[in-house]
């Protein structure tokens, strides 16, 4: 039997795996307002490499989340980011492979297999309208081939790291995304279809795919971009994948991914009125935002919580250069813009926590200092059995700070 990705999903990641309960309720919120999201726990290798963390331990937070609260529907734990160097870390305790071919994309394929391609989808050559759009996929016989020639390679790939997923899981049902996010160029709507020709023909049943957006999309801060041109790309993508189901064979609920898709308020709206005129299913995959609210509930608290939240701060400053560098695309900091430590070490947890929290009106929000932040759950690691006992004293606080934040920042913008 095929398990069931919603038709709306939701990436929830939780770097030190304490969170799960809280950021349930927040789907358990959804529910209760009619709106059914299925929560997709996710960590990458990176994160697990830096926190000394394993895939079971996320999979156990999970599995005891669902059995607390009684939620009705599926759930997954998302290998995020995995190639074959890296997918076997995950296999035993992963249902959700996000198969990253960034890394592969223009690379050189056999010409051979770029000439059956083009020869295979030269019917696309010409305007093709996009199902209940004014728009329309123009694809000439140069884009066709200059498409083939960037990104064949990397749908090969993606074939053969789906092919090895399959064979470690012994016949079990998988949810497959291909992500191609972390790249420097956006990929055109004629780019994403004619990317689902190359992925169908792999027969690989991919159920999202996370393309690169035009504008940034900065981790844990909003999106940084034309909000007009993101509508246009965006609903054209919507459509695009709508006829690729239809042209290629591909799962009827494939849907797209929005990765670093936390705290992006400005373009929540956009999606929104999207997926509502194409009665289309998303996937928004966040991360940092809940590590960020474990860092709020803790300066909140005051006291211990707030003098290890700016213990956090000061290292982060101290190491931004070791910090930063691994995030370095999606990162924009102007460091004359971080609060010095002596400055911190003077503030109270209503200057901390309103520097911190992501709410635009509020004067003291400094979104250097968030993502600064961001990029220092590392140090957190570091404390070991400090940290993570601080979220086990400050847990009610923590909590609600989680919940809150997905429900009312996230889903009750993109969903309700």
């Amino acid at each position: 039997m095929t398990r069931k990705l919603g038709k709306y999903s939701f990436g929830i990641g939780d770097r030190f795996a304490h969170q799960a309960e809280a950021q349930l309720n927040a789907l358990i919120m959804a529910f209760e307002h009619g709106i059914e999201i299925t929560p997709v726990w996710n960590k990458s290798y990176r994160e697990h490499q830096i926190i000394g963390s394993v895939s079971a331990t996320t999979r156990t937070a999970a599995d005891e989340s669902v059995k607390s609260l009684n939620w009705p529907g599926e759930y997954f734990l998302d290998a995020d980011h995995i190639n074959l160097s890296n997918v076997d870390f995950f296999s035993a305790t992963c249902d959700f492979f996000t198969i990253d071919v960034a890394d592969y994309i223009g690379r050189s394929s056999d010409q051979e297999l770029i000439k059956k391609f083009c020869d295979k989808n030269a019917r696309y050559i010409g305007q093709t309208e996009l199902p209940g759009s004014n728009h329309a996929l123009n694809i000439s016989s140069d884009l066709l081939r200059t498409a083939a020639e960037k990104y064949l390679f990397a749908a090969t790939e993606a074939g053969r790291i789906y092919r090895h997923i399959t064979g470690s899981k012994a016949g079990e049902d998988v949810i497959i995304e291909v992500s191609m996010d972390e790249t420097d160029n956006a990929q055109t709507p004629e780019e994403i279809f004619l990317i689902l020709a190359a992925i169908a023909a792999e027969s690989i049943p991919v159920r999202t795919i996370a393309p690169k957006f035009t504008g940034r999309f900065n981790k844990g801060v909003d999106y940084v971009g034309d909000v007009n041109q993101f509508r246009l790309e965006f609903e054209q993508d919507v459509a695009a994948l709508q006829l690729a189901v239809t042209e290629f064979g591909l799962p009827a609920n494939l849907k797209l991914s929005v990765h670093s898709g936390s705290d992006k308020f400005s373009i929540y709206p956009i999606i929104k009125e999207t997926i509502h005129k194409y009665n289309a299913g998303i996937h928004v995959k966040t991360a940092g935002t809940t590590w960020l609210e474990e860092v709020i509930g803790l300066a909140a608290a005051g006291g211990s919580g707030l003098d290890l939240a700016k213990r956090i701060y000061h290292e982060s400053l101290d190491r931004f250069d070791e910090l930063c560098s691994p995030y370095a695309n999606v990162l924009d900091i102007d460091k004359a813009k971080l609060p010095t430590v002596d400055e911190v070490n003077s503030w109270d947890e209503h200057k901390f926590v309103a520097s911190l929290r992501h709410v635009q009106s509020e004067p003291l929000y400094n979104l250097h200092f968030r993502q600064l932040i961001h990029v220092g759950y590392k140090v957190a690691a570091e404390m070991g059995s400090e940290y993570l006992e601080a979220l086990k004293i400050y847990r009610d606080e923590i909590s609600k700070n989680v919940t809150e934040n997905l429900f009312d920042r996230h889903i009750k913008s993109i969903f309700i």
